[in-house]
């Protein structure tokens, strides 16, 4: 039971709860936590185009930092939804103002970390979808974390648009990263639209973009993931070079001749199904130039103790 008053930090002597938060809601900026990456999404029409944008078809929401709840009060009139919230004042806020959903079954809320969630298995125990206004900061983070969830069916969620960007980009796109590599590697990505900062309170300092990746299969490889670092490392650069970085140049230019690569061709221009073809020659020797350079060095001295 939520007290009848209490003494907030700022307000005084409040009422309830639900007084307390209305105050909040008139002064969001300084609410906002920057701890968590807070931006509310107060604007309407974006809320109903992200609900629009979803999957049709009847499986669980999981939703990732709701927030006051402005997206949640339209996901639960759709869908059954599971929240994860870390701000523990928002717990209490949410907890107050979903009472009646979460009475009826169509909304639970979890507060803790999601990212400890994940560690245990997957974020949900059935199949879902991850609708979420993602804090910038731990936004690439989470999404990979989804695209290694076998229940996650789709990601829709707001991010920095230059992610969005990476992680929809085409090949031979200049934008085309590792990211859109990962993303194309689980399924089909889609910048659906740009949100500009007027949208939320506080405003951030870039455009933002709804993303949605629709998954037609899981992948957890982290040896996958740390070849495409490499491979990216210096995107203007050779694709060659920057796996002659980590691999023998000798084996790096023999795959080529073997898959029939244009030597000069830079990591941008080579397909998802390219990069796979590498990976799957290479995975075995992610140490292999430090192997070749062992070998030499025993072989110099071996010529050294000979005379030679």
């Amino acid at each position: 039971m939520v007290e009848l008053y209490k003494n907030y930090p700022k307000y005084g002597l409040v009422c309830n709860i639900k007084v307390y938060y209305s105050m909040i809601i008139e002064n969001l900026t300084e609410f906002a936590s920057k701890k968590f990456g807070q931006n509310f999404l107060k604007d309407d029409s974006i809320l109903h185009k992200i609900i629009q944008a979803m999957p049709n078809d009847n499986l669980k929401v999981a939703e990732i930092g709701p927030g006051l709840g402005d997206l949640t009060k339209e996901l639960v009139k759709v869908r059954n939804v599971t929240a994860f919230e870390v701000d523990k004042r928002l717990c209490e806020h949410l907890t107050t103002e979903f009472e009646t959903p979460i009475h009826d079954g169509r909304f639970e809320l979890r507060c803790g970390d999601v990212l400890e969630r994940w560690e245990s298995g997957s974020l949900l125990d059935e199949p879902y979808h991850l609708v979420a206004n993602l804090p910038y900061y731990i936004a690439t983070n989470i999404i990979l974390k989804a695209f290694k969830d076998e229940h996650c069916q789709s990601v829709l969620v707001m991010v920095q648009k230059e992610v969005a960007v990476k992680f929809s980009a085409e090949v031979k796109q200049k934008e085309f990263s590792s990211l859109s590599v990962l993303a194309a590697s689980v399924g089909k990505a889609t910048l659906c639209f740009e949100v500009e900062p007027e949208a939320f309170v506080p405003p951030p300092n870039v455009t933002s973009a709804v993303l949605l990746i629709e998954k037609n299969q899981s992948r957890d490889d982290e040896k996958f993931e740390a070849f495409l670092k490499i491979a990216f490392a210096q995107p203007r650069k050779k694709l060659s070079k920057n796996l002659s970085a980590a691999f023998s140049k000798d084996i790096v230019n023999a795959l080529f001749s073997k898959l029939e690569l244009d030597s000069n061709l830079r990591p941008h221009e080579a397909a998802t199904s390219i990069y796979h073809h590498i990976y799957n020659e290479l995975k075995d020797n992610l140490d292999g130039k430090q192997q070749t350079k062992r070998k030499l060095s025993k072989s110099r001295a071996k010529n050294a103790k000979s005379g030679q």
